[in-house]
């Protein structure tokens, strides 16, 4: 474990995380939780799911050490228990996916939007230490160059990108007008075990597995050229806590978290498909091919030169690594 994070787990903090039944949330507490931590965690259950936090309650780590809370943070009226001794804030909870901001841009705007300054305030009031919050490299909208750099954002795509550049003009504001510290990190197709991989907006990896395993045909939007920097969940976490430990210091920004490499989703798919054959799952159906999604960026590669001289900060697992992984948790979970 790099030398900053032994650092900032030395001793035990209070650390609230938001969207705790989720796929990012519910990783980062069971971190912290078998990091000697003490966790406060909050979900609605709008997206999240209830066998999360179950999970998290059966960790022999979170004897005395997890206390979960059904919450929604639109709430006019937060209690003051989940912010009166919590040192840090890892604010994960969202409604995700493009296409349902799409479709539902209202239930974004509230939630992404609404909730996420409800918090920021809430945490302002409570003096809280540290307040760092997931962005996502959606924001960076149609700009065509295929690396993304911090400094050079296009217009969104769509509604769901429009709420976290939202959140970051939000997180500027704050600092700007109160001097409170936060760090948004701009989340590069993040995947891992846990990750939802059933309804219409799971995302690709765990889609692509559970279909796999199941024989079911496989479609993907375009031609499969389209490009992603998929990063697995530990180098998130990593990132959260890096910048959990930086904020004193930087203050008010924002970073890219990614792995640094570019796979197309047809390369994936093969990728996919060899990983699974070591566990003796033989897929061999064809890709169909179908439209390109609506709001769908084409290509996207992080520039991660911001993210590792401010903070330390390194993918330290690669995508076929954290497919090993990833594919491994869901043969050994499945269930059809």
């Amino acid at each position: 474990m790099d030398s900053i994070l032994k650092n900032l787990l030395s001793d035990k903090k209070v650390w609230l995380v938001t969207g705790a039944a989720g796929f990012i949330g519910c990783n980062l507490a069971e971190f912290l939780l078998n990091n000697n931590q003490k966790v406060i965690a909050i979900d609605n259950f709008s997206t999240g799911n209830q066998k999360n936090i179950n999970y998290l309650k059966q960790l022999e780590s979170a004897n005395n050490n997890f206390n979960f809370l059904e919450i929604d943070i639109t709430s006019h009226e937060l209690p003051s228990e989940i912010f009166v001794d919590t040192d840090y804030v890892l604010h994960q909870a969202a409604l995700g996916s493009v296409p349902r901001s799409i479709k539902d841009p209202i239930s974004s705007c509230n939630s992404n939007v609404s909730g996420f300054v409800n918090m920021m305030k809430n945490s302002l009031d409570y003096e809280i230490k540290s307040f760092v919050f997931a962005s996502s490299s959606s924001v960076y909208g149609d700009i065509p160059s295929l690396t993304k750099e911090e400094d050079k954002l296009g217009k969104p795509l769509s509604p769901y990108a429009l709420t976290k550049k939202v959140n970051e003009e939000y997180s500027s504001m704050f600092y700007k007008t109160n001097k409170f510290k936060s760090i948004g990190l701009r989340y590069f197709n993040v995947f891992g075990p846990r990750q939802n991989p059933d309804g219409a907006y799971s995302a690709v990896i765990p889609k692509w597995i559970k279909q796999m395993i199941n024989n079911e045909k496989i479609t993907i939007n375009g031609d499969g050229k389209t490009s992603r920097d998929f990063c697995f969940i530990q180098n998130v976490i990593n990132a959260n806590l890096l910048a959990t430990a930086k904020i004193s210091a930087i203050e008010n920004d924002f970073f890219n978290v990614a792995y640094g490499e570019t796979t197309s989703l047809n390369e994936l798919f093969e990728i996919l498909k060899n990983t699974l054959l070591e566990h003796g799952i033989k897929y061999s159906k064809k890709p169909e091919y179908v439209d390109f999604r609506q709001g769908d960026v084409k290509h996207s590669l992080a520039n991660l030169a911001k993210t590792k001289s401010n903070l330390n900060y390194k993918g330290t697992i690669s995508l076929e690594e954290g497919i090993k992984i990833t594919a491994k948790f869901y043969v050994e979970n499945h269930k059809n």
